[in-house]
């Protein structure tokens, strides 16, 4: 039998610290992965559930983007996968009688952890001016809500329709057609926080703004480099791919500020080598400064250019632009300046110059480490001139490997989900359904909280995610929410959103990737994108969890339906009956997808062109790859002050807190600790086991404090300093944003640690 949820909220204030482990997964990772599934799901549902997660009958795990592999393991899924979805399927159930006795107020105060304990959302709520308590609200009812404030608005771009990445690509298509049926580009999505660098510097110097690879590419890799990136939780099996490469005969180069478990081990729980010894991943590991990577790519650049034979002087001519420009300004980069910015060893540095002169065919593989920087931009493209310089992007066994966080957060933005759309994608939308979609830029998620702030938006409508605890500067983001007319959100369990509301709020609960979707024209199945390009259908398995339930699609089209009118002209109930009709019209519009249905029904799905890795053609302005030659930026900091990196723990996906421990990392009982290098540490007189404020410093003055952090002695690059998000987005400035993507700057704060009144 499944556990029941947690009555009260565990205590925090006391987390326990052991050493930190050097090998990921193994027989801990199966047992942490039954206990968990076990407490929402009970034995039998365990079984039913985690057997399809990622089968090509199956359905698409809601955790992270990473392909399947051709050739599947009857248990195709990582500790962390199984763990999301175990919190969709949980047997535990938010009703309207858990609403009755739980007032806003009272919801506020309760961390992320225990909201999201307690279980699937029921039916639709519905917050009215003035309440403190949500209340039942019928569908039509609910519609009616939205669609009085949406048309109430003086224009069409006073409304924000955000989305997550877990959004398939039909509900995705249907919403921002409805959205620019309405009249806005107001279109944020998770991808404004996370990966937008990576589109920013691709698109500009490869022409296409996703990775180039796929999983044969690491497979055929001599030299693969991750970067600002920690797989053995974010996205598990990735290992098994790294795996893989290195019994191929791989190395692996990390390039991180703190070691990880998972890149220094992996103890692959499908093997009895992996249940005992398990796999040395890492070959090399460059403990780099917060923000150091620009320049450690830079001066790579240089001592490529300066060894005879070493750069791919055919692929450079026949395929690039701007290489001159660029080798001047590689030429000067400096050794002293370098290993001041990375805070490498000269001699790290030089053996890692020698693996790759060694390597044929290199891939770089990154995540949020190095996209959420003021300078990330810059530091993606500094990566892009070095795989040019010697003819890494193109062929097998190479090329860029940005590695999403999110389901489908790639296949949203494929199907249109973007504030600033290509205009030949608004071309084909026109052609397709007649009408003139807006043209204006609408609002990323970072403008889209200063609108509210401003009073210029009014009405605020997500599409999945946890949107308050995701975004930065919380005390902003939130007094920005409460000034809002409507707040609304598409969900399938309860979180922090749902307690910071406008005037009026709703929650739309809706079916999990997990459940069966049974439509007028009988059940359907819906589609995602994976961080390479692979499309694949996904078929909920299990009962919905409750009979009031909408799918996402379903939820689009009635809405549509009501605020536009049924003299419109889209087919909103046809679409809603039979999502194959909905695919139909994406093969016509989005490029790719052309024969959609015929081509998802092949089991494992079909790969998205890609011109640079297909054809070594680059769609960019200049018609070849470009070489670019930014300054080198890296973060300075002030006298006795720390480079704080937010990050995920080990129990935790994105702003879901399964439990309250980071067993890698050796941290148990508790989310408030601050990892601190010991040297650091004894600098600025701070015991292990003290407690410390976090008072970030930004150039507009405001102090930002988190409260009450427990230090960590732990082994971080000099500098830097770590802890655990979303408790430390409020100390990341809303205007703290990097260059050309507007992307909050997570991973490079600089902070005081104050001692704290309680300790």
């Amino acid at each position: 039998m499944a556990t029941k949820p947690p009555q009260g909220d565990p205590v925090q204030d006391a987390p326990k610290v052991a050493e930190r482990k050097r090998a990921a997964a193994g027989l801990p990772a199966i047992g942490h992965t039954l206990r968990m599934a076990h407490q929402q799901m009970g034995v039998k549902r365990t079984a039913l559930t985690l057997l399809s997660v990622n089968q090509k009958d199956g359905f698409d795990c809601p955790g992270c983007a990473w392909p399947e592999p051709e050739h599947r393991h009857k248990a195709e899924f990582c500790e962390n996968g199984a763990k999301a979805v175990a919190e969709e399927a949980t047997l535990r159930r938010v009703t309207p009688e858990f609403f009755a006795a739980h007032p806003v107020s009272d919801l506020a105060r309760r961390s992320g952890y225990w909201l999201g304990q307690q279980g699937r959302l029921t039916h639709p709520m519905y917050l009215p001016e003035g309440a403190d308590h949500y209340e039942p609200v019928s569908w039509e009812r609910a519609f009616d809500i939205v669609a009085e404030e949406l048309t109430a608005l003086s224009s069409p771009d006073e409304a924000v329709f955000y989305t997550s990445g877990r959004t398939s690509n039909e509900a995705a298509f249907l919403y921002q057609l409805f959205a620019r049926k309405l009249g806005t580009n107001n279109l944020p999505d998770c991808s404004n926080m996370c990966h937008e660098s990576s589109g920013s510097a691709l698109s500009e110097t490869i022409g296409v703004g996703k990775g180039s690879v796929l999983l044969d590419d690491l497979y055929q890799a001599d030299l693969i480099v991750v970067a600002g990136q920690n797989p053995g939780t974010n996205h598990p099996r990735m290992l098994s791919a790294l795996e893989k490469a290195k019994a191929n005969g791989a190395r692996v180069v990390s390039v991180n500020p703190l070691p990880e478990a998972g890149l220094e081990r992996f103890k692959n729980p499908q093997t009895p080598k992996g249940l005992t010894a398990g796999t040395t991943l890492t070959d090399l590991f460059l403990q780099i400064r917060i923000g150091g990577d620009q320049a450690l790519f830079r001066l790579l650049n240089k001592l490529i250019l300066d060894m005879p034979g070493a750069v791919d002087e055919e692929f450079v001519r026949g395929h690039t632009h701007g290489f001159e420009q660029f080798a001047e300004a590689a030429r000067a980069a400096d050794w002293d300046e370098t290993l001041a910015a990375t805070g490498l060893a000269r001699e790290d540095v030089e053996r890692f110059l020698r693996m790759v002169l060694d390597s044929e065919r290199i891939v770089v593989c990154w995540a949020m480490g190095l996209t959420q920087h003021k300078h990330s931009v810059p530091m993606i493209r500094e990566i892009v001139n070095f795989l040019l310089l010697r003819g890494n992007i193109g062929r097998p066994g190479a090329g860029v490997c940005p590695v999403r966080g999110h389901s489908n957060v790639q296949g949203d933005r494929t199907m249109g989900i973007f504030e600033r759309p290509a205009p030949a994608f608004l071309d084909a939308l026109e052609r397709e359904f007649g009408f003139a979609p807006p043209r204006e830029h609408g609002y990323d998620v970072v403008r889209a909280i200063r609108a509210l702030r401003d009073g210029e938006a009014k009405v605020f409508f997500a599409m999945g995610g946890n949107f308050v605890s995701a975004s930065p500067d919380t005390e902003v983001t939130e007094a920005a929410m409460r000034r809002a007319r409507l707040t609304v959100h598409v969900s399938t369990k309860l979180n922090r959103s749902h307690a910071v509301t406008g005037a009026r709020a709703l929650i739309l609960p809706t079916l999990g990737r997990t459940e069966r979707d049974l439509q007028a024209s009988g059940e359907q199945f819906v589609t995602v994108e994976d961080s390479m390009g692979m499309v694949h259908a996904s078929r909920g398995r299990l009962e919905p969890a409750s009979p009031h339930l909408l799918s996402e699609p379903a939820i689009v089209c009635r809405l549509a339906r009501r605020v536009l009118g049924t003299e419109d002209d889209v087919p909103w109930e046809e679409f809603e009956k039979d999502y194959a009709t909905v695919r139909d019209r994406i093969a016509r519009v989005v490029p790719g997808f052309e024969d959609f249905n015929a081509r998802v029904a092949h089991p494992g799905g079909f790969a998205l062109p890609h011109a640079p890795r297909d054809e070594r053609r680059f769609p960019t302005a200049t018609g070849k790859a470009n070489f670019t030659a930014a300054p080198v930026e890296y973060p300075r900091l002030p006298e006795g002050r720390l480079l704080l990196q937010t990050l995920r723990s080990h129990d935790q996906y994105n702003t879901t807190i399964y439990g309250l421990d980071d067993r890698y990392r050796g941290i148990r009982n508790g989310r408030r600790v601050v990892l601190v290098n010991p040297d650091d540490a004894r600098a600025l007189k701070l015991a292990d086991g003290s407690y410390v404020d976090l008072v970030s410093e930004w150039k507009d003055g405001v102090e930002r404090r988190a409260p009450g952090f427990r230090v960590v002695h732990y082994p971080t690059a000099r500098g830097c300093a770590a802890a655990y998000y979303p408790e430390t987005n409020v100390l990341v400035p809303l205007d703290a944003t990097a260059d050309v993507s507007n992307t909050p700057a997570s991973k490079s704060v600089v902070v005081r640690l104050e001692q704290s009144a309680t300790d």
